[in-house]
């Protein structure tokens, strides 16, 4: 089961148990955590942080979430190819475009292997790993 603990910077650290009953941990940012903590007044750590409406005390099914991107995504007029998999991936690509480590973002995303999360490593057009050498000139 997941949980929601509060940390000292502010942030919330999500225990997330996803696809193949993996373990994750995704921090969130302090702005987004303050709104979070909030809306779940009292509860404990162990409340779901979304609340299934058919199943109370339960969580969302992953079905039921990607349902409401897809949802979300038709009434914003956004690609409606939009999923809760198409978040993940541009989660793993913004991460590793803005300099996460590629062994951080395979942890967070729960890969196995870290040539699986190697796909998300897309070089830019101008950009070398020329200019990570040191010169001595």
């Amino acid at each position: 089961m997941g949980s929601v603990i509060r940390r000292d910077s502010g942030e919330a650290q999500l225990s997330i148990v996803g696809k193949g009953s993996k373990d994750r941990e995704v921090l969130i940012p302090a702005v987004i955590a303050a709104r979070l903590f909030a809306s779940r007044g009292e509860a404990p750590a162990s409340t779901p942080v979304f609340e299934s409406v058919q199943r109370p005390g339960s969580p969302l099914t992953e079905r039921a979430v990607n349902f409401i991107v897809k949802e979300a995504a038709e009434g914003a007029g956004v690609n409606p190819a939009a999923s809760i998999h198409w978040l993940r991936h541009a989660h793993a690509s913004h991460a590793t475009d803005n300099g996460a480590p590629l062994t951080l973002v395979s942890a967070t995303l729960g890969h196995a292997e870290l040539k699986t999360t190697s796909v998300y490593a897309h070089p830019r057009p101008g950009e070398s790993s020329g200019r990570y050498l040191k010169t001595k000139f």
